[in-house]
Protein backbone atom coordinates (compact mmCIF):
# COMPACT_ATOMS: atom_id res chain seq x y z
CA UNK A 1 0.00 0.00 0.00
CA UNK A 2 2.77 2.54 0.99
CA UNK A 3 4.78 1.69 -2.44
CA UNK A 4 1.71 2.35 -4.21
CA UNK A 5 1.22 5.68 -2.15
CA UNK A 6 4.33 6.98 -3.73
CA UNK A 7 3.37 5.70 -7.30
CA UNK A 8 0.51 7.47 -7.11
CA UNK A 9 2.20 10.59 -5.45
CA UNK A 10 4.91 10.49 -8.05
CA UNK A 11 2.28 10.58 -11.06
CA UNK A 12 0.45 13.11 -9.78
CA UNK A 13 4.03 15.31 -9.82
CA UNK A 14 4.28 14.59 -13.20
CA UNK A 15 0.81 15.08 -14.28
CA UNK A 16 0.85 18.57 -12.76
CA UNK A 17 4.97 19.38 -14.10
CA UNK A 18 3.79 18.60 -17.67
CA UNK A 19 0.71 21.20 -17.17
CA UNK A 20 3.33 23.88 -16.05
CA UNK A 21 5.38 23.26 -19.03
CA UNK A 22 2.46 23.61 -21.51
CA UNK A 23 1.21 26.65 -20.11
CA UNK A 24 5.02 28.02 -19.53
CA UNK A 25 5.70 27.09 -23.32
CA UNK A 26 3.57 29.13 -25.02
CA UNK A 27 1.60 29.26 -28.39
CA UNK A 28 2.31 26.48 -30.71
CA UNK A 29 4.05 29.39 -33.49
CA UNK A 30 5.98 30.80 -30.68
CA UNK A 31 9.06 31.82 -31.77
CA UNK A 32 11.59 33.92 -34.77
CA UNK A 33 10.35 34.75 -37.89
CA UNK A 34 11.16 36.22 -41.47
CA UNK A 35 8.64 38.34 -42.37
CA UNK A 36 8.70 39.45 -46.37
CA UNK A 37 6.44 41.88 -47.79
CA UNK A 38 5.80 42.66 -51.26
CA UNK A 39 4.24 45.60 -53.48
CA UNK A 40 3.87 45.38 -56.30
CA UNK A 41 3.45 48.42 -58.83
CA UNK A 42 0.14 49.89 -59.55
CA UNK A 43 -0.16 53.15 -61.62
CA UNK A 44 2.56 55.45 -61.29
CA UNK A 45 3.63 54.28 -58.10
CA UNK A 46 6.39 51.99 -57.57
CA UNK A 47 6.55 48.60 -55.93
CA UNK A 48 9.05 47.57 -53.18
CA UNK A 49 9.40 44.41 -51.48
CA UNK A 50 11.02 44.93 -47.62
CA UNK A 51 12.30 41.54 -45.44
CA UNK A 52 12.54 42.35 -41.50
CA UNK A 53 12.85 40.07 -38.26
CA UNK A 54 9.28 40.03 -36.36
CA UNK A 55 8.26 37.46 -33.43
CA UNK A 56 5.77 35.55 -31.86
CA UNK A 57 5.16 35.35 -28.04
CA UNK A 58 2.41 34.05 -26.73
CA UNK A 59 0.61 34.14 -29.52
CA UNK A 60 1.21 37.85 -30.50
CA UNK A 61 2.87 38.96 -33.52
CA UNK A 62 5.18 41.62 -33.71
CA UNK A 63 7.13 42.85 -36.32
CA UNK A 64 9.16 46.16 -37.16
CA UNK A 65 11.39 47.83 -40.21
CA UNK A 66 13.23 50.75 -39.72
CA UNK A 67 13.40 52.91 -36.94
CA UNK A 68 10.10 53.79 -35.08
CA UNK A 69 9.10 57.57 -35.97
CA UNK A 70 11.34 57.64 -39.22
CA UNK A 71 10.00 57.84 -42.74
CA UNK A 72 10.26 53.38 -43.58
CA UNK A 73 9.03 52.30 -40.26
CA UNK A 74 6.63 49.98 -40.30
CA UNK A 75 5.18 48.43 -37.33
CA UNK A 76 2.83 44.82 -37.38
CA UNK A 77 1.30 43.80 -34.62
CA UNK A 78 -1.67 41.38 -33.59
CA UNK A 79 -3.38 37.67 -32.22
CA UNK A 80 -2.54 34.47 -34.21
CA UNK A 81 -5.59 32.29 -32.92
CA UNK A 82 -5.04 28.44 -32.32
CA UNK A 83 -6.00 27.34 -35.79
CA UNK A 84 -3.66 29.91 -36.96
CA UNK A 85 -5.44 33.05 -38.73
CA UNK A 86 -4.82 36.14 -37.52
CA UNK A 87 -5.76 39.55 -38.62
CA UNK A 88 -2.79 41.71 -38.01
CA UNK A 89 -2.66 45.55 -37.79
CA UNK A 90 -0.06 47.81 -39.46
CA UNK A 91 1.10 51.03 -38.91
CA UNK A 92 3.93 53.13 -40.64
CA UNK A 93 5.15 56.23 -41.82
CA UNK A 94 5.32 56.79 -45.66
CA UNK A 95 9.12 56.60 -46.40
CA UNK A 96 8.86 58.27 -50.26
CA UNK A 97 6.06 59.33 -51.94
CA UNK A 98 6.83 57.25 -55.00
CA UNK A 99 6.22 54.09 -53.16
CA UNK A 100 2.91 55.31 -51.46
CA UNK A 101 -0.73 55.46 -53.19
CA UNK A 102 -2.56 58.11 -52.67
CA UNK A 103 -3.11 61.85 -54.00
CA UNK A 104 -2.29 63.04 -50.64
CA UNK A 105 0.85 60.75 -49.54
CA UNK A 106 3.45 62.54 -49.21
CA UNK A 107 7.36 61.60 -47.19
CA UNK A 108 6.91 61.49 -43.57
CA UNK A 109 2.85 61.18 -43.06
CA UNK A 110 1.42 58.55 -40.63
CA UNK A 111 -0.69 55.04 -42.66
CA UNK A 112 -2.08 52.15 -41.17
CA UNK A 113 -4.34 48.71 -42.38
CA UNK A 114 -5.12 45.49 -41.51
CA UNK A 115 -3.96 42.44 -42.96
CA UNK A 116 -5.61 39.05 -42.82
CA UNK A 117 -3.29 35.78 -42.29
CA UNK A 118 -2.85 32.23 -41.93
CA UNK A 119 0.00 30.50 -39.93
CA UNK A 120 1.01 26.90 -39.89
CA UNK A 121 3.79 25.34 -37.90
CA UNK A 122 6.86 27.07 -39.47
CA UNK A 123 5.40 29.33 -42.29
CA UNK A 124 2.80 31.51 -43.75
CA UNK A 125 1.15 33.95 -45.81
CA UNK A 126 -1.21 36.92 -45.45
CA UNK A 127 -2.45 40.04 -47.66
CA UNK A 128 -3.03 43.56 -47.22
CA UNK A 129 -7.02 44.98 -46.83
CA UNK A 130 -6.78 46.78 -50.17
CA UNK A 131 -9.60 49.11 -48.45
CA UNK A 132 -12.03 50.21 -51.27
CA UNK A 133 -9.58 49.61 -54.21
CA UNK A 134 -8.73 52.61 -55.28
CA UNK A 135 -5.99 53.78 -52.78
CA UNK A 136 -5.24 50.65 -52.05
CA UNK A 137 -2.86 47.96 -53.81
CA UNK A 138 -2.71 43.82 -53.44
CA UNK A 139 0.06 43.77 -50.75
CA UNK A 140 1.26 40.53 -49.87
CA UNK A 141 3.17 38.89 -46.88
CA UNK A 142 4.81 35.50 -46.54
CA UNK A 143 6.07 34.75 -42.53
CA UNK A 144 8.81 31.84 -41.89
CA UNK A 145 9.74 30.67 -38.98
CA UNK A 146 13.59 30.87 -38.70
CA UNK A 147 14.90 27.21 -36.71
CA UNK A 148 16.67 27.53 -33.64
CA UNK A 149 20.64 26.50 -33.72
CA UNK A 150 20.85 22.81 -32.50
CA UNK A 151 23.14 22.42 -29.27
CA UNK A 152 26.72 21.71 -30.03
CA UNK A 153 27.19 18.10 -30.12
CA UNK A 154 23.73 17.32 -31.82
CA UNK A 155 22.27 16.23 -34.96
Amino acid sequence: MRRLSFVLAGLILLSGSHALSQSVAGGRFDGKWLTKLTCPPKGSTEGYTWQFPSVIQNSDFHGERATAGEPGYLLIEGKIAENGSAKLSATGIVASRKYARGVFARKGEDYSYNIKAQFKETEGTGTRDEGLGIVGRACTFEFVKRQAPNPAGEP
